[in-house]
């Protein structure tokens, strides 16, 4: 039987996984439970918290270990997390990821980027952070990123046994999808030996480490704006959509366009900027302009329709979106609110 290095005043070590839907957080996290009861002797329980249940939109999962003796009553979310998985970096935007992290807890992140980049973002300043370019991988393995991250979370979690997971990959996959079972192999191993780790852990700040309070909504009965806000994703013009794209994006070329709007008309989401200018016979004609990436949620509907070169799929960089965006314009609509 495994020794769990941590527990809390219930006795459990708890995991949380941050993601996006499409990403396949859920699955490896009822994978990672089986691993850890089936092969490692632990008590534990899995479940997740999602909405509609469609790609893009935040998806949680939480992972609960303890020893054999002790039966698991507890069933809410994991407010104060031993480790957290973070599937897709654009979260940070609209998600407090390393809410309630334990102090000396790890943070796992799905990026390319540097370490101590990715923990300013963060606000990160004592625990363990760690990284994997789990997109790659998956991409080079032709895989998903959540197995990936399994094999990042086994380096973490080292009182689990990565042999137990590949038992887990070869039952999950060898009955439906055969072909993906050495790949899958492939990609857990290659993230249990890529990740990378930053501690920040500093004595001073874990004894000064404030208690944790729960967040409350910004909005509410007293808070709440005349008329009523939404301000998620997906509710308004400022919307953001960049949380829900999943590593790819159209890239756009202006001198392979033939401005023939087939990319227009399947995109759903006013991603295509236009302008009015004179052809060269002096006509005025409508050519686009670029695409505003604020709106873009990575779906390449408009790579499949373009007839020519002009839009392409591409792995996104870091900052690419915001140094190639194209803002559209909403000439009756501001952030300050309806002109008059």
């Amino acid at each position: 039987m495994s020794i769990l290095p941590q527990k809390n005043e219930l006795g459990f070590y708890e995991i949380r996984l941050e993601s996006i839907g499409g990403l396949g957080a859920n699955l490896a996290g009822k994978m990672l439970a089986e691993a850890g009861v089936t092969g490692s002797g632990l008590n534990g329980s899995n479940f997740s918290s999602y909405g509609s249940e469609k790609k893009g939109s935040p998806v949680k999962s939480f992972v609960r270990f303890c020893d054999p003796d002790v039966e698991i009553r507890d069933h809410s979310p994991i407010e104060q997390p031993h480790v957290v998985g973070v599937f897709h970096e654009a979260l940070y935007k609209t998600v407090d990821v390393i809410s309630g992290l334990r102090p000396g807890g790890t943070v796992l992140v799905n990026t390319a980027r540097d370490l101590s980049e990715v923990a300013a973002d963060l606000n990160m300043t004592q625990g363990t952070l760690a990284a994997i370019d789990a997109l790659r991988i998956a991409v080079e393995e032709k895989t998903k990123v959540n197995t990936a991250m399994l094999g990042a979370l086994f380096r973490i979690c080292s009182f689990l046994n990565p042999d137990d997971m590949r038992q887990v990959i070869r039952r999950t996959f060898e009955k439906k999808l055969p072909h993906l079972v050495e790949a899958n192999l492939r990609t857990f191993d290659r993230g249990y030996n890529e990740v990378q780790f930053l501690s920040l852990e500093n004595g001073t700040e874990l004894m000064d480490q404030a208690p944790f309070v729960r967040p409350q909504p910004i909005l509410g009965y007293e808070t709440q704006e005349f008329g009523g806000i939404l301000s998620v994703t997906a509710n308004s013009v400022l919307k953001d959509l960049s949380s829900s794209r999943q590593g790819y994006l159209p890239e756009y070329k202006q001198e392979d366009c033939i401005n023939c709007a087939a990319c227009d008309t399947v995109c759903p989401d006013f991603c295509i900027v236009w302008e009015q200018k004179p052809d060269k016979r002096g006509n005025l004609q409508m050519f686009m302009k670029g695409i505003d990436y604020q709106y873009c949620k990575g779906c390449l509907k408009c790579v499949e329709a373009c007839p020519t070169s002009a839009l392409s799929a591409m792995l996104e960089e870091a900052h690419y979106a915001q140094q190639h965006r194209v803002p559209q314009s909403f000439p009756y609509i501001t952030a300050e609110g309806v002109k008059s």
